[in-house]
């Protein structure tokens, strides 16, 4: 039956049965099979190699046929047959025709119609109704405890949670709001008494999505049965690529140079590029082998006394924070919201109302009188400026006290008590997270003091502070 909140709960079937179903669907495999990997029982099942397998003998390990992918062409295809799938999509508006949008209301739908404690007849039945019995419950962090958000106080995965979470709780109602005078939704999803439907569940179907999607070339943000029980490595340990084959399937090959043996493990890459906090955000694990944080989202703010600040904020279009990178050597970042925050009327920023053909009131930003498209716009203005050396001076020394701020608060928190309900794995990611953000932002301090001391020398910065050549600099510049 369906239970509140758990809607896992109802839908699993055993992995044992998974090869036939896709089988019987027109999945084809070629040397590999879905299950635990042998010695690792617990740790959920993988795509494992049912034999020696070498690249340039192999055809595609897996080809899922286009009908079974479930991606937002795929779900409006399904909606031709299915009037009440239709309008469901229809009655969301905008939300219905993005992919994220179109397949999670798709996967609670699909729920729906396996429902038991549903009398009467919703939707028709898919081969994508029992795919989503397959899928193992994922322990992302929008699942973790009260308790457990604690314990990442200072790292950037706790306000990360805080926004997914809100986000999750404003497109849940969206979807309650809009589905609710549809007669079977308003019955069985949203009656106050006897509905099923519940935020946890919609935390459920997101956190399917967001652990499984991947983007396929040609295809976009999809989820591909079978592909996606792959686990992740990254770099050299990456054994094998997904792509889209000339009939439009998806298809599973071996790279280039990889030899698996038989019961070994053929794993997939999640993207090489994401830093700790984003794989344990979607995916709920750091490999064992990351010894960087990669990259971090740090926010940021616009001072309480600067006289635009309201006006800023209201007509940047960029996100209020800066991107921290690792670049092996070096430390790195990129932001387009810091430029908003280091100038100022007084160097050329005005913030015009201007009234519209309808005749509207709306908020422009421009510079020296120039109309700007948006934030983004603002850096190559900066850059044609003689004092722009100035302004990355302003820049740097803003994000060096915001990574100090961040390095504090990090060391404030210490290492926090591990209480009686904090699980093993929440302990020891929010552990291993804070220990890698922390090497990143001190490395990152060092290299923005650097940058500091050479903008600093700068003729352009010098003459604009007034000083002679034999003069220290002692601004503050925070």
């Amino acid at each position: 039956m369906i239970r509140r909140g758990r809607l896992q709960g109802w839908l699993k079937r055993p992995i044992s049965e998974f090869r036939p179903w896709a089988e019987f669907n027109g999945v084809s495999f070629d040397g590999i099979k879905i299950g635990p990997l042998p010695g690792f029982e617990g740790r959920g099942s993988t795509v494992i190699a049912e034999r020696d397998l070498a690249t340039g003998k192999e055809p595609p390990l897996v080809v899922v046929p286009t009908d079974l992918i479930l991606s937002l062409e795929g779900v409006n295809v399904s909606a031709k047959a299915d009037q009440q799938l239709k309008e469901l999509l229809d009655s969301l508006g905008q939300f219905g025709r993005t992919a994220r949008g179109a397949i999670l209301v798709f996967l609670l739908f699909q729920a729906s119609i396996s429902c038991p404690d549903i009398p009467e007849s919703v939707g028709v039945p898919c081969p994508l109704t029992e795919y989503i019995k397959f899928l193992p419950e994922e322990l992302l962090p929008t699942f973790w405890t009260e308790d457990e958000h604690e314990i990442l106080l200072g790292t950037t995965l706790k306000p990360a949670i805080n926004a997914k979470l809100n986000s999750l709780f404003r497109e849940f109602e969206e979807v309650r709001t809009a589905t609710a005078n549809i007669g079977w939704c308003k019955k069985y999803w949203w009656d106050e008494d006897d509905g099923f439907i519940t935020f946890d569940d919609w935390m459920q179907v997101d956190a399917m999505y967001r652990s499984r999607a991947l983007e396929f070339p040609g295809i976009g943000d999809c989820m591909v049965p079978c592909v996606d029980m792959a686990n992740h490595s990254s770099g050299d340990a990456t054994a094998a690529l997904y792509e889209k084959d000339e009939n439009g399937n998806g298809v599973l090959i071996l790279r280039d140079g990889k030899s698996i043996k038989k019961d070994g493990e053929i794993t997939i890459t999640y993207g090489d590029d994401k830093g700790a906090c984003e794989m344990i955000f979607s995916y709920g694990f750091i490999e064992d082998s990351m010894d960087s944080a990669k990259v971090m989202f740090i926010d940021l703010t616009i001072p309480d006394d600067d006289p635009l600040r309201a006006a800023k904020l209201a007509v940047s279009t960029a996100a209020p924070g800066f991107r921290l990178f690792d670049k092996g050597d070096r430390t790195d970042w990129e932001s387009d919201f810091i430029w908003l925050v280091c100038i100022n009327e007084e160097d050329g920023l005005g913030i015009n109302f201007l009234r519209t053909i309808d005749g509207k009131l709306e908020m422009k930003s421009l510079w020296k009188e120039e109309e700007l498209a948006g934030t983004a716009d603002l850096r190559g203005l900066l850059q044609n400026e003689e004092l722009w050396d100035v302004y990355q001076l302003r820049a740097v020394a803003i994000l060096q006290g915001r990574v100090e701020t961040q390095i504090r608060t990090l060391y404030e928190t210490g290492d926090p008590e591990r209480g009686d309900h904090i699980r093993d794995m929440p302990w020891k990611l929010a552990g291993r997270l804070r220990e890698l953000e922390l090497t990143l932002l001190e490395r990152a301090y060092g290299d923005l003091e650097d940058q500091k001391l050479v903008l600093v020398q700068s003729q352009v910065v010098r003459k604009y502070l007034g000083l002679d050549d034999d003069e220290a600099v002692e601004e503050d510049f925070t």
